[in-house]
């Protein structure tokens, strides 16, 4: 199982590579043949896929089952989720970004979002093999393997879509200044910013909800400040101001993308938060 799990994390890491190439050449390529066209009827017409643009879909599906490969081989050795280590969690985060872009891409068409999405998934997935730890047993706090399977997987699903949102607020600020024709429109962009919240902002919740469950019956209280825990409550507050702000006071546009650059910089904070402070999180 050790070596499917090695395999498949070393095949995703050149599948996502793939990915970025093809994507790259048939957005290039679409967009060249954007710019000649004359006549607003063929400007508004759907061009047909390029050959690069099938092949980029397909090795993503093929990235993505790749990925879960590697996460359900360390699964089935070790017994338990991604949850013991940072290797693992990273395997976990870098497919739920990959899972997100995708779907938003199939239901947006726009391939720049995906594409910077499978730049960051590909550091992601570089960064989980040079944190490759054996499987080991896990230590006694992190024996409630259902409870932390669910923690874990909210917070992919969280931190998966609203790593889409980060790079759709980027484009926004991009687009806002340059009006490039090479991005998507700042309404669809702004509308993917909305949209990928709408879905991680209550994975989020419940990420820190489990996560203090798990804090009670593994440390004997539901929340203790650690740095961890620290983090990811300002990440919520972050977030929940944008929903305040944007539900309640209208905020759309360059206000509320940089309120998403800026909770996305927490989520970082949060996943890299033990390198520079100590806590109970082994990760």
């Amino acid at each position: 199982m050790d070596n499917l799990e090695t395999v498949s994390l070393v095949l995703s890491i050149a599948g996502v590579i793939l990915s970025i190439v093809f994507f790259l050449i048939a957005f290039i390529g679409k967009r060249k043949q954007d710019l000649t066209r004359e006549d607003a009827v063929s400007k508004n017409s759907i061009p047909a896929k390029s050959g690069f643009d099938i092949a980029a879909n397909i090795t993503v599906v093929i990235t993505i089952l790749l990925i879960t490969t590697a996460i359900v081989s360390r699964a089935i050795e070790t017994g338990h989720g991604p949850f013991s280590n940072m290797y693992e969690f990273s395997l976990a985060f870098s497919w739920g970004i990959i899972l997100a872009g995708f779907i938003f891409h199939l239901r947006y068409k726009t391939g720049s979002i995906l594409n910077i999405s499978l730049i960051i998934a590909v550091l992601l997935l570089i960064f989980a093999r040079v944190q490759y730890s054996p499987p080991s047993n896990l230590i006694p706090a992190l024996q409630q393997s259902t409870l932390l399977s669910a923690h874990v997987a909210s917070a992919v699903v969280a931190y998966g879509t609203l790593t889409i949102g980060f790079v759709a607020a980027v484009l926004y600020l991009v687009q806002n200044k340059y009006n490039s024709n090479w991005l998507p429109e700042l309404e669809v962009l702004d509308n993917i910013t909305y949209k990928s919240v709408i879905i991680g902002f209550p994975f989020l919740t419940l990420l820190i909800v489990l996560g203090a469950l798990w804090a009670d019956i593994a440390w004997g209280r539901y929340w203790g400040w650690d740095p961890k825990e620290t983090a990811s409550l300002v990440t919520w507050l972050i977030y929940a101001a944008y929903m305040h702000t944007r539900l309640l006071k209208g905020w759309k546009g360059v206000r509320a993308s940089i309120l998403l650059i800026v909770g996305f910089l927490a989520i970082v904070f949060t996943f890299f938060g033990n390198y520079i402070f100590s806590g109970l999180h082994s990760y």
